[in-house]
């Protein structure tokens, strides 16, 4: 959840609400195929979209609390589950349309689905179609769980504001396999743990007393090793994101 701008300036008790929606990029064939040591491709692009509901609430001394909260909607399915993020932080500088803003963030919650036995094919006694003999749609979960620091710069000139920024996160993914093929109850439990930087770029415009509509782009540098003893590739994420907003005076 990054901060989509600046730490509003929010009198203690006073809030703002948004609905956001960020792009998935959708994943190549050699991107999915990681099943089986790099041989099965799995279901992974279920959506090209998510979605979020967020609220910010004024504290005093100048913090912002934020709330991130992700609806249980089912879409190809792939439902999420209890996925809310957290943020605290503050504009540590401000001078003319300028301001700098700090904030620590975290998100805690699953997507369950059929990733490794999809629906489509579960059960399927043509071999070329179920390759790998799924006998029942799976209930994989996966665990987005991440926290993390950023810095963000914003400016604004009339109605419009712009902001650029950069933080660094913590990932805690993991992966819990729920599926039967070939008679076998497949348990695998995959975890991947990183720190990774991200860098953001975005602008807002005010529609109105209480109303503003932005979009930022998410950049998050990735690299992956597909082979055991291949070179490592430069894989980035790059992520269009949008955000309606209302705030209160």
């Amino acid at each position: 959840m990054t901060s989509f701008g600046e730490s509003p300036a929010l009198s203690p008790g006073r809030w703002g609400v948004a609905v956001e929606l960020g792009h998935i990029p959708r994943l190549s064939d050699a991107q999915r195929r990681v099943g089986f040591n790099g041989f099965k491709n799995e279901d992974l692009n279920k959506s090209p979209v998510i979605g979020r509901l967020r609220l910010w609430l004024g504290l005093p001394a100048g913090w912002i609390a934020e709330v991130g909260y992700t609806p249980p909607l089912s879409i190809d399915g792939a439902r999420p589950h209890d996925l809310v993020a957290l943020a605290i932080g503050r504009r540590v500088f401000a001078r003319g349309g300028y301001t700098l803003s700090a904030r620590a963030f975290g998100q805690h919650g699953q997507v369950r689905g059929d990733i490794t036995c999809p629906d489509d094919i579960a059960g399927v006694t043509d071999s070329t179609r179920n390759l790998y003999g799924c006998q029942a749609p799976s209930d994989d979960r996966i665990a987005l769980n991440y926290y993390g620091v950023d810095l963000t710069s914003a400016w604004t000139s009339g109605i419009w504001h712009w902001h650029a920024g950069l933080g660094v996160a913590r990932t805690e993914l993991e992966v819990q396999v729920d599926a039967l093929t070939y008679d076998v109850h497949d348990r695998s439990h995959l975890t991947a743990r990183d720190t990774l930087p991200f860098f953001v770029l975005g602008t807002s415009r005010e529609l109105g007393t209480h109303w503003s509509l932005g979009m930022e782009v998410l950049h998050v540098p990735l690299t992956v090793r597909r082979e055991l003893d291949a070179p490592r590739e430069r894989d980035p994420l790059t992520s269009l994101r949008l955000q309606l907003r209302y705030r209160t005076n």
